[in-house]
C-alpha cells in the first residue's frame, strides 16, 4: 500500500481463543471515570485471565499512576513474550454491534502523526475536532514514554456521504474473502465485536477512496470551495490520547533527530476510523449551566454580545431557563458556525469578569432544567450539531468549543482489542 497518512501496521493480538472468552477487551480508560464500582467488577470478570485490563490505567486510577505504570509497563513486555501474535502490514475491518443493537462499522489501521496537528486553525489532514486541554497531555505522555505497546481507544471520522470507503468492505463477496480475526461478546454491556483481516486488493481500494475524498473537486462538492486545506480524518474520540502519542513522539524526534525517528514506530498511532455518516453513530449535544451568578445580569450581557456580532453564519437560536420566566434569544449575525460555539464564547468572558461564577456541562434537557431551578443558576438550550456540520466547522472554524458534542453512550466507546510496538 503507499504510503499516505493512514497505512497498514504491524497489529499484535493474541490467539483468538484467548479473545474469545470474553475477558481480553476492556472499554477505553476515560470512560466510568468517576464509577469504582465498573472497574472493579471489570477486575472480577477478568481475574488472572490474559486481559487488556493489565496493561492500561482507568483514569479511575490516575491518582495511583506511580504505583500501577511500573506494573502496567512489565505486563506489556510479558505479553510480547509468547502471549501476543503478530500480524504484518494489516488493516481490520469491524463491525461493533452497540448496546442499542445497532451497527457500527469501522478499520482499524495506524495514521501517520507527522501529519496530525491538534492547534486551532490547522491545515493538516488529520485534526482535533475540540480543543485540546494542554494539562491533560504530559500524564499521559508520561504512560506512553516507557510503554513498549500501544493500545488504541482513538476514534477517527471521515466525511464520505457516498459511502465510498468502508461500506464496500462489508459487502457479503469482500467480507467472505478475509479472514477472521476476532468475533466475541463485550463484557459489561458493551455489545459484540468482529474483526477481519483486509485483503491486499481490500486495503489499496481503501488507499484510492480516501484519496478520491479530499481531491480539490471533492472539498468543493462538499465544502464549496476547492483551494481548501484538505481535511481527511477528524477526531471523534480519544482527542487527548491521540495528542499525547503525538507529543511523545515529538520527543522522540528530540532525542534521535529526526532522520531516525522518520521509521520510529513511535511516529505511528493505530486507530479506528469510522464514517461520519455511519447510521449508528449518533451526536448528542451538550448543554451549559452556569452557577453562583445573578440569572438576570447574565441575561442581559448575553443579548448585549449577541447584539454586537455581525458574521454571516445561519441565524441561532438559545433557549434560556431557570428560576424566571424561560426565554428563547435569537443570534441574528452569528460569527461562529455553531450555536454552542457562540455560547461558549461569551460564557469564557463572562467567567474571566465575574470570579466566582462557574459552568457545568451538562447532558439531556431534564438534567438541565433541574440544575438551572437554582436561584444562582441559568441554563441554555440549543439545537445539537448535525453530523454533516463537523468536518464543515472544523474547516472554517477550526477545532470545537469544548464539550460541543457527544458520540453515543459510555457503552458503546471503543474497547481495547489492537496492539502494536511503539518501541
Amino acid at each position: 500500500m503507499k504510503q499516505s497518512c493512514m497505512l497498514a501496521a504491524d497489529i499484535l493480538l493474541p490467539a483468538r481463543e484467548e479473545i474469545e472468552k470474553g475477558v481480553w477487551a476492556v472499554i477505553a480508560c476515560d470512560q466510568f471515570t468517576s464509577e469504582l464500582n465498573y472497574w472493579s467488577e471489570a477486575q472480577t470478570i477478568v481475574g488472572d485471565r490474559p486481559s487488556t485490563l493489565s496493561l492500561m490505567l482507568p483514569e479511575v486510577y490516575l491518582e495511583e499512576t506511580a504505583t500501577r505504570l511500573p506494573v502496567i509497563h512489565a505486563n506489556m513486555r510479558r505479553a510480547l513474550d509468547g502471549l501476543l501474535v503478530c500480524h504484518k502490514d494489516a488493516m481490520i475491518a469491524v463491525e461493533r454491534t452497540q448496546s442499542d443493537g445497532l451497527v457500527r462499522r469501522g478499520l482499524v489501521a495506524q495514521i501517520d502523526l507527522e501529519q496530525y496537528d491538534y492547534q486551532k486553525g490547522a491545515t493538516a489532514l488529520i485534526r482535533a475536532t475540540e480543543g485540546t486541554v494542554l494539562e491533560r497531555i504530559p500524564p499521559r505522555v508520561a504512560i506512553r514514554r516507557d510503554a513498549p505497546i500501544e493500545l488504541p481507544h482513538v476514534m477517527l471520522l471521515i466525511d464520505d456521504p457516498k459511502a465510498t470507503v468502508l461500506e464496500p468492505l462489508f459487502a457479503p463477496e469482500a467480507k467472505a474473502a478475509r479472514e477472521v480475526a476476532y468475533d466475541c461478546d463485550l463484557m459489561l454491556g458493551g455489545g459484540h465485536i468482529c474483526g477481519s483481516f483486509l485483503t491486499d486488493e481490500q486495503q489499496k481500494a481503501v488507499s484510492d477512496a480516501l484519496g478520491a475524498l479530499i481531491t480539490p473537486e471533492a472539498m468543493a462538492d462538499r465544502y464549496g470551495d476547492a483551494s481548501l486545506a484538505p481535511l481527511m480524518f477528524a477526531v471523534g474520540d480519544g482527542n487527548h490520547s491521540l495528542a499525547s502519542a503525538k507529543a511523545a513522539y515529538e520527543e522522540v524526534k528530540t532525542a534521535i533527530g529526526a532522520e531516525a525517528a522518520a521509521t520510529h514506530p513511535a511516529r505511528y498511532a493505530l486507530v479506528e476510523v469510522v464514517n461520519l455518516h455511519d447510521s449508528a453513530l449518533r451526536f448528542e449535544p451538550i448543554y451549559r449551566v452556569m452557577f453562583h451568578v445573578d440569572p438576570a445580569d447574565v441575561l442581559t450581557e448575553l443579548r448585549a454580545y449577541l447584539a454586537t456580532l455581525d458574521g454571516t453564519a445561519a441565524p441561532q437560536r438559545i433557549r434560556c431557563l431557570g428560576d424566571f420566566e424561560p426565554c428563547e434569544l435569537t443570534v441574528e449575525h452569528p460569527v461562529q458556525q455553531l450555536t454552542v460555539g457562540t455560547l461558549q464564547t461569551f460564557i469564557d468572558g463572562y467567567l474571566k469578569t465575574h470570579p466566582g461564577a462557574s459552568v457545568d456541562y451538562i447532558h439531556g434537557e431534564d438534567s438541565t432544567a433541574a440544575l438551572a431551578a437554582a436561584p444562582d443558576a441559568i441554563g441554555f438550550l440549543f439545537e445539537g450539531m448535525e453530523k454533516d456540520q463537523l468536518f464543515r466547522t472544523v474547516i472554517y472554524d477550526g477545532a470545537l468549543p469544548r464539550k460541543t458534542f457527544s458520540m453515543g453512550h459510555a457503552r458503546d466507546k471503543r474497547y481495547y482489542m489492537e496492539c502494536r510496538r511503539i518501541k
